[in-house]
């Protein structure tokens, strides 16, 4: 079992590598194991070259058992704290949604109340303020969002997705920065325009009925 979450992580490092995501050592992923330790992606080492052996591992309260695990740990380590359902998390560099965070600083979430499929896939996707990275505000500042929201922007750096296995924490990013280039090129094109607040209404109550999940 732990074999195939690890290669599972090696396979999500090189999709999202292929998808532009990540930039050479940018980012990182991780997976909680079912003997409750964290496996995880090592600092400095592209992702799309990253092997088995590379991998670090690390106790829930940060211990470091192997390898030289992310400077980013902390974010992960407070997902893994606070969501006991959170089994793996991918954090990435997606271009266009961490430009909207330079763009609309005082933006609060993406403004995606135009896409209906967006609602009902992922909810709201909140931006999190800044957080220096590799500081321990990193995590610290993911608290508020958790456990209700699994995809999310950080502010000026980039996307973090949670979830129950690597599909949906790697899809997540992927659909991330799918949706904020479309709002992208609707700005383009003079500003989307959101939904009726009947048909809002609609959507979330279907996206409750979904549940959480991002899909």
């Amino acid at each position: 079992m732990s074999d195939a979450l690890l290669q599972d992580l090696l396979d999500a490092c090189r999709r999202l590598h292929a998808g532009g995501l990540l930039a050479a050592s940018d980012g990182n992923l991780s997976v909680r194991l079912p003997n409750g330790l964290i496996a995880m992606t090592p600092s400095g080492v592209p992702k799309v070259r990253v092997q088995l052996g590379d991998l670090a591992h690390l106790q829930l309260d940060g211990t470091i058992l192997s390898g030289r695990p992310s400077s980013e740990r902390a974010m992960h380590l407070a997902i893994y704290r606070a969501v006991p359902q959170a089994r793996a998390i991918v954090h990435a560099h997606p271009p266009t949604a961490i430009a909207w965070s330079l763009a609309r600083p005082k933006l609060r979430e993406l403004p995606s109340d135009g896409l209906p499929e967006v609602i009902l896939a992922a909810g709201r996707i909140p931006i999190v303020p800044m957080a220096l990275p590799g500081t321990e505000d990193m995590g610290t500042n993911l608290i508020p969002f958790l456990p209700e929201h699994r995809l999310l922007i950080l502010a000026r750096h980039g996307g973090l997705c949670w979830g129950e296995h690597l599909d949906e924490a790697a899809g997540g990013l992927e659909r991330l920065e799918q949706v904020a280039t479309i709002l992208w090129k609707a700005e383009a094109l003079g500003g989307a325009k959101p939904l009726s607040t009947e048909e809002l209404q609609e959507l979330r109550a279907l996206r409750s009925k979904i549940g959480p999940k991002i899909i």
